[in-house]
């Protein structure tokens, strides 16, 4: 197997970026543009209170972070925006529902949460911001690693615990 060049190592690493955080970006938009008061009231509906709060804040978090991820703008803190949000949806919505996606399980959220997590991890390649702004070599690698995955599970676990609380169980 041949190795990548720089040139193609970070060439992927951009076309991965782009789509990635484009699409993660357009789930925020989504949240907008398919009316914010319904999406608050659904985040009232599973314990996560005050709603419109929470989905203005979960919206503006996934189309924020996913930019900065095309972008590779500080690349480990977006992706610890990308795993916080995810450990909330997990923990409030999918985490019932088992692992498989296709019953509504935690499959997405976990790779979503673990991409974010890999991105950081190898940094976002000569094609980002980070680059241009010469901290790219300081944030990647186990850096970038940390600070995604304790920083990022940090705010989702901290989120949970302030604010989630869970509707009564029916009888």
């Amino acid at each position: 197997m041949a190795d990548l060049s720089a040139v193609e190592f970070s060439t992927a690493l951009l076309v991965f970026r782009v789509i990635f955080g484009f699409v993660f970006a357009l789930h925020g938009w989504g949240k907008v543009k398919g009316g914010i008061a319904g999406t608050a009231g659904w985040f009232d509906s599973m314990g996560m209170k005050p709603g419109k709060l929470h989905a203005w804040a979960a919206a503006i978090t996934e189309m924020g972070t996913g930019v900065m991820i095309m972008l590779g703008l500080l690349t480990p803190f977006a992706a610890a925006g990308m795993v916080g949000v995810m450990v909330v949806a997990g923990w409030t919505v999918h985490r019932n529902n088992g692992f498989m996606i296709v019953k509504d399980g935690w499959e997405y959220t976990f790779i979503v949460a673990t991409t974010a997590i890999f991105i950081a991890w190898l940094g976002p390649g000569e094609y980002s911001l980070d680059h241009a702004f010469g901290i790219a070599e300081s944030l990647n690698g186990w850096t970038g690693l940390l600070i995604a995955d304790l920083l990022g599970g940090a705010a989702g676990i901290a989120t949970l615990a302030i604010f989630y609380r869970p509707p009564a169980a029916e009888s």
